[in-house]
């Protein structure tokens, strides 16, 4: 059981769907961010995913290749991503935190010796998005192996004979993206989520998250009341962007968390 298992059994108990965020780690700069990402949990966030910058990210939209930009140009690297986590966890042992990004990092530092390292920082999962799953060998099973839990992607165009392979080695929950595209983009329809929803649901037991296109606090009690949850992250990631202090930042974010839990 991980951080993330528990968070679900949590939340199932009481009855609540989760709210999700997505922020990058150093954006704007690794103190700014990190006041931002201690104030997450108190906000009503139940589970973090924090993003690695990465030099080519190609799944994402404009908002976020922005914000990794920042966060590289402020000197944000993996090393300094797992101390980030390590600070993050020196206040709070309980919210998990689910890394996002690419595989060349990890890739470059050494998959075995990422994981150890990764785990003693208070990783809980991943969600490493040009990982198929015909590439499961290299960091989903070892991860898996290491108890950390390895999130997978699903998308309108993932069908009946990809679903499987697609939950094949996924623990923790399924990203379902709503939109085809990139992130940040056209806004999400509760009504175009649901019987995609309810389709994956029949093939795992797993929760199904949706994110991608989830703005304001009406879109996330919409999505969320059709699914496990919901993530939102652009929007949070613009309000950074757009210089706002983290005050009105984390004011934001606990509107969102308070549209998702009303679900």
């Amino acid at each position: 059981m991980t951080r993330i298992d528990d968070t679900f059994a949590r939340l199932k108990a009481e009855g609540k769907k989760a709210f999700v965020t997505y922020v990058m780690a150093g954006d704007p700069d690794e103190a700014r961010a990190l006041d931002v990402v201690k104030g997450l949990p108190t906000a009503g966030v139940d589970i973090i995913e924090l993003g690695l910058p990465f030099t080519d990210p190609m799944a994402d939209g404009g908002t976020i290749q922005l914000a990794g930009q920042r966060a590289l140009e402020a000197g944000m690297t993996l090393e300094k991503f797992l101390q980030f986590v390590r600070d993050f966890r020196a206040g709070d042992n309980t919210t998990p935190i689910v890394m996002m990004g690419y595989y060349n990092p990890i890739y470059s530092r050494g998959v075995d010796k990422f994981l150890v390292e990764a785990k003693e920082a208070g990783i809980d999962g991943m969600i490493i998005v040009d990982l198929p799953p015909e590439e499961d060998e290299e960091l989903c099973i070892p991860a898996q192996a290491a108890g950390l839990n390895f999130i997978r992607l699903a998308t309108p165009t993932t069908d009946a004979k990809r679903l499987p392979m697609v939950l094949q080695n996924t623990s923790g929950f399924l990203y379902y993206v709503s939109i085809t595209g990139i992130t940040g983009t056209a806004e999400a329809s509760a009504a175009d989520v649901a019987p995609e929803v309810a389709r994956i649901k029949e093939s795992t037991d797993l929760p199904v998250i949706v994110g991608f296109g989830v703005k304001t606090p009406e879109t996330a009690e919409a999505i969320a009341g059709v699914a496990d949850g919901t993530v939102v992250g652009s929007a949070i990631v613009s309000k950074i962007a757009n210089g706002e202090s983290t005050e009105d930042v984390l004011a934001f974010v606990k509107s969102l968390a308070d549209g998702a839990h009303r679900a």
